[in-house]
């Protein structure tokens, strides 16, 4: 399988597996058939600061974005979520598949502190398939940075 996200990871050095499972209705399904622990499951958000300005927030699936401290971090009054058709367009990815790793441009990363230190599952720019990686490594590759930014 190639794709995007796998040339990225390739061209990044990064240590990888491509995890395939099968169709999923939830994060805890999609935890389980990939056999990980939800928080290990990572959501790639999308995240709008203004007109064409975007970050990817890489929130544990068992937590959610705190609006509060994603925006004293950045220094921001307002933050949104994008819509589906939005995201696609910042990112080249639909909601589901969504990652910084071959993305239509490198936004910026913020990791939530949680994922420091273990091995996540990350979208892999197409259905059914996810990418595991450890996050220091990824997050590091990607010139993220690790906050507090969820509840």
């Amino acid at each position: 399988m190639t794709s995007p996200a796998i040339d990225a990871v390739n061209a990044l050095g990064i240590e990888h597996e491509v995890v395939r499972y099968g169709p999923v209705s939830s994060v805890a399904e999609a935890a389980e058939a990939q056999g990980v622990e939800i928080r290990d499951l990572v959501k790639s958000l999308v995240v709008r600061r203004g007109d064409g300005d975007y970050l990817f927030v890489l929130v544990p699936g068992d937590r959610s974005i705190s609006w509060p401290k994603l925006r004293a971090l950045l220094g921001v009054n307002r933050l949104s979520m994008p819509d589906a058709a939005t995201a696609k367009g910042a990112t080249g990815y639909e909601r589901g598949t969504i990652t910084p790793f071959g993305s239509a441009k490198p936004w910026p990363v913020i990791a939530d502190e949680r994922t420091r230190g273990r091995t996540i599952s990350l979208g892999s720019g197409e259905r059914g398939a996810a990418l595991r990686v450890g996050a220091d490594a990824a997050v590091g590759a990607l010139s993220g940075r690790f906050a507090d930014v969820t509840e």
